[in-house]
């Protein structure tokens, strides 16, 4: 499996992944063989899209998607581009450093089992345990985690299903993963599952239990056990990179993520 294939299967993850969003809140969506957009992505006026398949004219590309924030009169976006060549500084866009789209390998992770202490993970004597979400309650919690500890600006203060709606945990392929220290929440992720590839998203720790080994605790527990046949996915922060690389994920290409001036980061 090539460098492009790997790339093309987490732009695909991450194309389904906002695709089950959108399907749950009730935004719509457009599937385009290069390109899947999302609208109303978190707030009522933010829209999402993955560019998944690479371009031989990226004017055309352009000009198509600046078409379309046109027509759903677009204030806010995140615009992913894994393949770096698209302009979008003409249509009042902006973007930041490349992120890396890094990829685990198919393979087995030695993790605790779900519920297991990790004895080295918490500080000051606090038992740190991983479980699924597996009710509201605990699904809850890992909204929670997410957005203080992301952190999802746009949703502080946090509300119980305002950006993760209960009916996101019914959803076909898309896991939930929540962390404590001694019963207190103290981070998560999600992952979902697209038969292909199991995407990792939103690796959250909350400020007050940060170097704990949280982080790592919630992704070895969600990757030995979210299919850990397939390959693994994500875009990476700076923050998250070295503990990523450190659990075997490499870098298979970049994305730039625009934004207009005022749009929300992530």
């Amino acid at each position: 499996m090539n460098n492009l294939s790997r790339l093309e299967q987490a732009n695909d993850n991450a194309a389904a992944f906002w695709l089950t969003q959108a399907r749950v809140h009730g935004w719509q969506t457009l599937v385009r063989p290069g390109f899947t957009a999302a609208r109303c992505a978190r707030t009522p006026d933010a829209h999402r899209i993955v560019v998944t398949r690479p371009y031989d004219e990226p004017a055309l590309l352009e000009q198509e998607l600046a078409a379309l924030l046109e027509e759903w009169s677009t204030t806010r976006v995140t615009l992913e581009d894994p393949y770096l060549g698209l302009d979008m500084s003409r249509f009042g866009c902006v973007h930041g450093r490349a992120m890396p789209v890094m990829v685990r390998e198919p393979g087995s992770l030695e993790a605790p089992p779900l519920g297991a202490v990790p004895s080295s993970g918490a500080l000051g004597g606090g038992d740190l345990t991983v479980d699924e979400a597996l009710d509201d309650d605990a699904f809850a919690d890992v909204e929670h985690a997410v957005v203080e500890g992301f952190p999802i600006t746009d949703r502080q203060p946090w509300t119980r299903a305002g950006m993760l709606p209960e009916g996101l945990r019914h959803e076909p392929g898309l896991r939930a993963w929540r962390a404590r220290i001694a019963g207190d929440l103290a981070g998560a992720c999600l992952t979902y599952d697209d038969g292909r590839a199991t995407g990792v998203y939103w690796v959250a720790t909350l400020p007050a239990h940060r170097s704990r080994g949280v982080a790592r605790a919630v992704l070895e527990t969600a990757l030995a056990a979210a299919h850990p046949d397939r390959p693994a996915t994500l875009i990476a922060t700076a923050l998250g990179e070295p503990l990523y690389r450190k659990l075997g994920f490499t870098v298979r290409g970049h994305s730039h993520w625009w934004s207009l001036p005022e749009a929300s980061k992530q």
